[in-house]
């Protein structure tokens, strides 16, 4: 795509400095749509002020990971916990609001807004109930729509209007509204699943730093892909998935692609750079 200037794909960070751990869980297990076992003894830690990546071929369990960690799935066994807090078997508000998590979905259309919402509307979805969008039963809709012309502003949504229905933005304005509206409020934890899927490549360099950014405000960042050039531009940490398991972690700075797509394919490697998780 023509965007009028150089695009960097790869992205300039500085060295993680990993404070404490926000996101822990321990021998997570899941059941997907068929009852089937979909995740098997998960264990995964994400300290503030790093980004994980969890690799993997697509269906090897990272969409049910995610859904444990945002409520969406429940689990049949383990931990989760988010600040300190035991969120195990919480509701998706509680696990938003008790863990300061903001959730970035794979799936946009289904899950991180409402296509005939104006853009406006959407990016309250989970806080119109709150001031001050909401008082007492009544909506407040001067502070919806001024606070949709600061986020469109802030980050970039490329929209006529903040009443524009989200179904008419681009893919690339449509993710970019998901983003502020999860950004906008408090966090100690991004959970970002496929964040650049099917957009122009102008704005995966935006969202890309933008999640960096958090990185570097101190924020954990859990960031789910299959697309390994993401994986290795972002990633301090990476974890791969492999049939419902995390079968190897490394540090990005001292592993390779072929080392990682050895773990995709359920190879383990006897390299000392890895980590080794039962499966």
């Amino acid at each position: 795509m023509m965007v009028g200037r150089e695009v960097m794909l790869q992205v300039d960070k500085k060295e993680a400095e990993p404070g404490d751990s926000i996101l822990e869980v321990k021998g997570l297990e899941a059941r997907n749509d068929l009852d089937e076992i979909c995740l098997s003894e998960v264990d995964l830690k994400v300290n503030a002020g790093e980004i994980v990546g969890v690799a993997g071929v697509q269906g090897n369990g990272q969409t049910e990971l995610v859904e444990v960690l945002t409520g969406l799935r429940p689990l049949k066994n383990g931990i989760l916990r988010i600040g300190g807090h035991d969120l195990s078997g919480a509701t998706p508000r509680e696990i938003t609001d008790r863990g300061k998590i903001c959730h970035v979905p794979e799936d946009r259309h289904s899950y991180g807004m409402v296509d005939n919402y104006s853009v406006a509307d959407n990016l309250v979805l989970n806080s119109y109930y709150r001031s001050p969008f909401a008082k007492g039963m009544t909506i407040q809709r001067e502070s919806i729509d001024t606070n949709a012309e600061t986020l469109v502003k802030k980050f970039d949504v490329r929209t006529p209007s903040v009443q524009t229905p989200g179904a008419s933005l681009s893919g690339g304005n449509q993710q970019k509204m998901v983003i502020a509206r999860e950004l906008s409020r408090p966090i100690q934890l991004m959970i970002a699943a496929q964040p650049t899927r099917g957009i122009d490549v102008g704005s995966i360099e935006f969202i890309h730093q933008q999640i960096v950014a958090k990185r570097d405000e101190g924020i954990a960042v859990l960031l789910i892909s299959s697309e390994l050039d993401e994986i290795m531009a972002l990633s301090d940490r990476i974890v791969v998935m492999y049939r419902g398991s995390i079968i190897g972690e490394v540090l990005n700075k001292e592993t390779t692609r072929q080392e990682l797509g050895l773990l995709m394919a359920g190879v383990k490697s006897d390299s000392e750079n890895i980590h080794h998780s039962a499966p």
